[in-house]
């Protein structure tokens, strides 16, 4: 029996009234170690519930691999850690959960099939779905409210009415959710729009919105919708995400507390999106593409109440003003910002070129024509595609179909151009210097799209390559992951010499590991790791211009730094400070 049921107006918890005051906390965007702390401060600000999301893709990369619960996805050690702290658990396993996440959460082995009818009840589709939840509901039942655990509601995918209404495709996931042991209460939710909500769902499912602002006309049109039950925003958007290439978005605190007042005052209870957005780590953002395609960018900061590094900011202090008139606040100190690292410098002085050396990191795949990533297997990172032109000459390389996402050419290893999924460029002009010249091209996911009916599209080369008309056969192709950088065989550069692709490395000290902030003056475009945490995509395009360091990757004595630089540098240092620059704002 579900320990939340609803009223016709609100909650009962154990048969107590409850409301439920939630803020979004994604255990994966968030180092393990840190998780405690997290909670630790929702608890403080007032909250007595936290949501998250649940990414199929990364709990299960291979569709007949084990799942993957360790590291950034312990979802079981996140939800006792929820627990300890006093705090109950909004879970949305999704199957999709968008998030700004790398294909919306849905495994590219998956997504790769263009036969298989995405989020419906296509049997392909919800086959998968069951084997998926076969495997992710055992280790989560303990932890249901059924069990004494602090999961009290369940959602059924993710603001469904905004992509379809394939209502056999929901009623199977509540089903598939019922047998297989979840006895809490399921919801929904959807955008504030009447279309919406009816497409997105299900008789007996409470329903929930999501929305921003205008909070009494939302909550008019939820009411509209179902004229009984609670009343419940389950995203309450108090900032937003940024994409490279665009401002950074931000929300005045007094403006989003005297919503969340509105809200509260009328009784409603709230999820706020997002209490702490974190980072999106490695390769794990994701895009939008309406018009034209826009990755998102590595920090998940969102202008939350706790900043990307786990600080209290000015919606913290504002909204814990504005709970404690309608809820009861812990009788506690407001934590104070974490420690920092001392600002410093790296010198990175030993280098290794990716092109000559990408035989150590993978092998290649042989193909007539390029293959895609996904056909190669590849669900993230880079590809290097590796020909030979027949002729000479100036002409025109066309690439059928563009690219996913960003590709750079080189001729003989001589940077020829860039073309970029999100400007639609198919064409470059080449000169290529001799018969049998080498044509390589270096292609970059930017990150899957996370909403719509984009899901999925192809990475990498997406069809033939011509030179002048006539198509270049016989391609190497070969995936990296960069997952494992052992295999770069750095060597001492006292100077950036070169352009083009190259791995730096270098070693910083520290005394006592803090929270930092890798700045990158005079570097183009790349990743970074430190000590083999990958830390994310860094781009002078902006508006992020620092990646975040959380304290527990650091370790007192010798650090490395690695820096895969595609393009070039102006020097060979890095600086690490104790200030975040997410770029200009835009309110």
């Amino acid at each position: 029996m579900s320990a939340l049921t609803t009223t016709s107006d609100g909650f009962l918890l154990h048969g107590e009234p409850f409301r439920i005051i939630s803020g979004a906390l994604h255990y994966f965007r968030i180092h393990p170690d840190q998780w405690a702390d997290r909670l630790r401060k929702a608890r403080l600000m007032g909250l007595n519930t936290v949501e998250t999301y649940v990414p199929w893709n990364f709990h299960q990369p291979d569709p007949d691999g084990p799942l993957v619960l360790d590291g950034l996805l312990d979802l079981p050690r996140y939800l006792s850690l929820a627990q300890a702290e006093g705090l109950r658990v909004l879970l949305r396993p999704g199957p999709f959960i968008c998030a700004e996440w790398h294909d919306g959460g849905l495994p590219a082995w998956l997504v790769a099939d263009p036969d298989v009818r995405l989020r419906s009840s296509d049997p392909r589709f919800t086959r998968a779905v069951d084997r998926y939840l076969d495997v992710l509901l055992p280790p989560l039942l303990p932890h249901m409210a059924a069990a004494g655990g602090p999961v009290i509601a369940v959602q059924v995918e993710n603001e469904y009415g905004a992509y379809g209404d394939d209502t056999a495709y929901l009623k199977h996931l509540e089903q598939a959710f019922r047998s297989r042991g979840v006895e809490e209460l399921l919801f929904t939710c959807d955008q504030a729009d009447p279309g919406h909500l009816a497409a997105g769902g299900l008789p007996g499912v409470l329903a929930t919105a999501t929305f921003g602002s205008r909070v009494g006309q939302n909550l008019a049109v939820l009411r509209t919708h179902r004229p009984e039950g609670p009343l419940m925003c389950a995203e309450f958007w108090i900032g937003w995400f940024d994409h490279w290439g665009g401002p950074h978005h931000v929300r005045d605190a007094a403006d989003a507390a005297a919503d969340l007042d509105r809200l509260l005052s009328a009784g409603a209870s709230v999820n706020i999106y997002m209490f702490h957005g974190g980072t999106n780590f490695g390769f794990t953002n994701g895009a939008n593409h309406k018009h034209a395609y826009e990755p998102t960018v590595t920090s998940y900061d969102y202008d939350a109440a706790l900043t990307e590094c786990g600080d209290p900011g000015p919606k913290y202090h504002a909204f814990r003003e504005v709970i404690a008139r309608h809820a009861p606040v812990p009788d506690e100190p407001v934590p104070a910002p974490a420690a920092k690292l001392p600002p410093g410098t790296v010198e990175l002085t030993r280098r290794a070129p990716l092109l000559p050396h990408a035989h150590a990191l993978a092998e290649p795949v042989r193909t007539d024509h390029p293959a895609t990533m996904n056909e190669l297997g590849l669900p993230t990172g880079h590809a290097l595609y590796r020909t030979a032109f027949e002729a000479a000459g100036d002409g025109l390389l066309h690439f059928a179909g563009g690219v996913g996402d960003r590709a750079q050419v080189f001729v003989d290893g001589a940077p020829a151009g860039v073309l970029e999924r999100e400007r639609h460029d198919e064409t470059l002009p080449v000169r290529v210097p001799r018969p049998g010249a080498t044509l390589e091209v270096l292609v970059e996911n930017m990150g899957g799209v996370n909403y719509g009916p984009r899901i999925g599209a192809p990475k990498g080369l997406l069809g033939p390559v011509t030179f002048n008309g006539t198509a270049l056969r016989g391609w190497d192709c070969r995936p990296l992951p960069l997952d494992d950088l052992g295999a770069v065989p750095f060597e001492p550069s006292d100077a950036a010499t070169g352009v083009g692709p190259a791995f730096h490395h270098g070693t910083f000290e520290v005394d006592s590991p803090a929270d930092a902030f890798l700045a990158l003056p005079g570097w183009t475009k790349g990743q970074a790791w430190i000590n083999g945490f990958h830390l994310g995509r860094y781009w002078n395009r902006g508006p992020q211009h620092t990646l975040y360091v959380p304290a527990p990757i650091l370790r007192p004595g010798t650090n490395d730094l690695v820096l895969l630089e595609l393009h070039a540098t102006t020097g060979t240092r890095a600086q690490l400070t104790d200030t975040a620059d997410l770029g200009p704002e835009i309110s």
